[in-house]
């Protein structure tokens, strides 16, 4: 009867793969940057940065990506932007139940809108480049000699990303293919008309190290994105990190560092182009030799031994004062540490048995069991 009627014509799943998200996140540390100068400067890898993300947009339709810069001492969506930062006349309120509105892709910006329309660009190509680079520009210029540091702010960013994926994996479960014909809860009933499922994932472009100091909230959004099944991938351009490695190896996602920085768009297109579905056919490459140390939470320092809190397994680079625990409170058990002798094994005792008449010494050998 639905054949009739032309009902089957709503309940017809796609054949196509399923969308992917990819979160790019992009260390801008100017002082990285300028030091990585000579070999890779930033304009260059902004430009094989863009070719990668319109191959990965390429692959499928439903494809969506967003930017997120890593600075020195914070973090910020670079694409897309927030709906209150593009333009007043896009949407009428910037806040939907206190949450940021961010912009579609298929929302001009103000970049996109004051630019010459060019019959040779797809359209949703130039709009990404003319917003990133619209607001690397923007970010660069705040940036103020004094907020420069070393380290950038990883933490942040990834926090962002997590958020971010949050939303777009929402969306794509309330939003229906037929939205005249089915609502949500009919999704829920019937799996058929059902959006497929959001394959998100998180490129990180790093050029900085000494992470340490951020190593509690780090481990915080690796677990959290291990829990959700989101691999981290990481392009460790330049600088060096433990903590990357780590998040690269929990999550399982891939880890390359640049032997070479001039061939960054190789590295992209062989390495972290694949999403998860297509990983699985494909010899990824591993990282050999992860670092598996951590930071102690006392002075945010690199340790190969630590003293581990038995309650809330805070780790310290030495016995805190008073042996408190800094992070719980409990008193620390420190016992004899460092004050017992070695252990020297003894000599096996040697028994004498008689054998015709004459004593024989023998070994006592324990036997198993």
């Amino acid at each position: 009867m639905n054949a009739v009627d032309g009902s089957d014509h709503y309940s017809k799943t796609s054949d196509e793969p399923p969308p992917s998200l990819l979160t790019i996140i992009l260390d801008t540390n100017p002082n990285a940057w300028a030091l990585l100068s000579p070999t890779l400067p930033l304009s260059a890898a902004i430009a094989n940065l863009l070719v990668f993300i319109n191959a990965h947009l390429a692959f499928n339709n439903a494809n969506k990506v967003a930017i997120i810069a890593s600075h020195t001492q914070r973090a910020e969506f670079l694409y897309p932007l927030p709906a209150h930062e593009i333009s007043p006349h896009i949407n009428g309120s910037n806040t939907h139940n206190g949450d940021v509105e961010m912009a579609d892709g298929d929302e001009p910006t103000v970049a996109e809108e004051t630019s010459t329309d060019d019959a040779n660009h797809y359209r949703p190509f130039r709009q990404i480049q003319s917003t990133l680079l619209t607001s690397l520009s923007t970010l660069l210029k705040t940036t103020s000699p004094t907020s420069l540091t070393p380290t950038t702010s990883i933490a942040g960013a990834l926090t962002l990303a997590l958020t971010y994926i949050n939303r777009c994996t929402l969306n794509a479960s309330t939003t229906s293919p037929n939205p005249t014909t089915t609502t949500p809860s009919d999704n829920a009933l019937n799996p058929d008309t059902a959006p497929p499922p959001l394959h998100p994932r998180i490129l990180i472009l790093s050029v900085s190290g000494d992470l340490a100091h951020q190593y509690i909230p780090i481990m915080n959004t690796i677990f959290a994105c291990q829990r959700l099944s989101i691999p981290i991938d990481i392009a460790k351009i330049s600088g060096d990190t433990v903590f990357l490695q780590q998040a690269s190896d929990a999550t399982h996602g891939t880890y390359i560092k640049l032997e070479h920085p001039r061939g960054l768009l190789q590295y992209l297109m062989m390495g972290f182009l694949p999403d998860q579905s297509c990983r699985g056919f494909l010899v990824a490459p591993t990282a050999v030799g992860v670092d598996f140390r951590a930071a102690c939470f006392c002075h945010r320092r690199v340790v190969d031994v630590g003293f581990v809190c038995s309650i809330c397994l805070s780790i310290f680079c030495s016995p805190p004062e008073g042996a408190i625990c800094l992070t719980c409170g409990t008193h620390l058990q420190l016992g004899e540490y460092g004050e017992k002798p070695a252990v020297v094994a003894k000599k096996k005792k040697k028994k004498r048995d008689m054998v015709d008449g004459k004593a024989k010494e023998a070994t006592v050998r324990s036997r198993p069991g």
